[in-house]
């Protein structure tokens, strides 16, 4: 399974593509709606999630809602785009009430500047349209489509913001998806802990004042897994490796662990190894989880718990230093309409992203054709592996 997206933030539609998914998946668009839904939502969101209303509209691969095997097509159309249509047209040239539109002044933190010098774009609008977190929307969307399958084979999984600039919302990491999904459905930042709501509400309130902005941590836990998707044989064969890669691969995001992660370098290793034990119903399974479900880059039947880190967005209404790239004169940073953070819709995002990278190990692995031949082999696999 491959895939692809494509689109501008303020262009008229993104675009995705998936290829190697297969036929026979009873695929509801509801559940796909509802997760872009719920990225648009969470406290510290800006304006323009008032104006889009992200639906998907699936143009092929699915008949009469089962997929049939060849390329899904999957599109999202930009309603702000009717605010943009003539900056952002495909094909006529701008008049020049329009040209004043374009971007001078790079954002540190962003793309801009780099991006610039890479493609030799003088209107940095070419390069932020692009790299801007609105492309997201379309992995999410994907994300949706992956998790359907993940489901049918009895996986499930879970995002969920742990913390808020400094505001740690932790719990139990030992929580199933089932639970998480009930106690961050009773907010607006999706958190298991009820009693850090306002005070989180507070420090974004704040900081919105302040015209400044908050990263975040998010973690994605997913259950019943089964042993041996990835490899050890390779380094690109490891599926932590390929989670970790598709996680930085979000915008903003500069850090993820597993397990206990980074805290475990201060540990001796007899109080981070998770210890082996077999049990005639269970079968082999490890007393602990510090190791977040991988051992050699691959899954070891625990769950997986991946914690991602998002920087705080570059965008602030009380701009930073910059220099025109025109004149070379010092100038405040271009400003573009934001928000003060995106770490909710932020672990939508990462849901999506490590729910991909399992759907792919596991279509790498069984015969990819036919949903209903994927799950006799999945679950032989699963037998095999409890008797070994």
């Amino acid at each position: 399974m491959i895939y692809l997206t494509a689109g501008e933030s303020h262009g008229p539609e993104l675009t995705g593509l998936i290829e190697g998914f297969p036929a026979g998946l009873k695929l509801s668009v509801d559940q796909i709606n509802h997760k872009l839904r719920e990225r648009q939502s969470g406290y510290g969101r800006g304006y323009r999630q008032k104006i889009e209303k992200d639906q998907v509209k699936i143009t092929s691969g699915v008949r009469h809602g089962i997929t049939l095997g060849s390329p899904i097509t999957l599109r999202i159309t930009n309603l702000d785009h009717a605010h943009w249509s003539e900056i952002m047209d495909p094909v006529n040239e701008p008049d020049q009430e329009n040209i004043l539109r374009q971007v001078k002044n790079p954002r540190p933190g962003h793309a801009d500047l780099v991006g610039g010098m890479k493609y030799g774009h003088r209107d940095l609008r070419n390069v932020l349209e692009r790299s801007s977190a609105r492309e997201t929307a379309m992995r999410v969307a994907i994300g949706a489509v992956c998790i359907q399958l993940l489901n049918q084979l009895g996986i499930q999984i879970a995002g969920y913001v742990q913390k808020v600039g400094s505001i740690d919302a932790d719990a139990d990491r030992l929580l199933s998806p089932g639970r998480i999904e009930e106690k961050i459905s009773q907010n607006d930042l999706r958190i298991v802990e009820q009693d850090k709501v306002q005070p989180i509400h507070e420090l974004i309130d704040q900081t919105k004042k302040d015209g400044d902005t908050l990263g975040g941590i998010v973690r994605v836990v997913v259950q019943n897994v089964p042993a041996g998707l990835g490899s050890y044989v390779s380094w690109n064969e490891k599926l932590d490796a390929r989670i970790a890669a598709a996680v930085v691969g979000v915008n903003a995001f500069k850090g993820v662990e597993f397990g206990d992660g980074f805290s475990m370098s201060a540990k001796p290793g007899s109080q981070v190894m998770d210890q082996i034990y077999w049990d005639q119903d269970k079968g082999w399974y490890r007393g602990s989880d510090h190791l977040g479900g991988f051992e050699g880059g691959m899954t070891n039947g625990m769950p997986i718990i991946v914690n991602a880190a998002m920087k705080p967005i570059p965008t602030l209404y009380k701009p930073l230093h910059s220099v025109a790239i025109d004149t070379k004169k010092e100038h405040k940073a271009s400003v573009e309409r934001s928000d003060v953070t995106a770490i909710v819709p932020a672990s939508l995002v990462i849901e999506a992203v490590v729910a991909i990278e399992l759907c792919q190990a596991i279509l790498d692995t069984f015969d990819s054709s036919s949903m209903e031949r994927l799950k006799k082999q999945y679950r032989d696999y699963c037998k095999e592996i409890k008797n070994y």
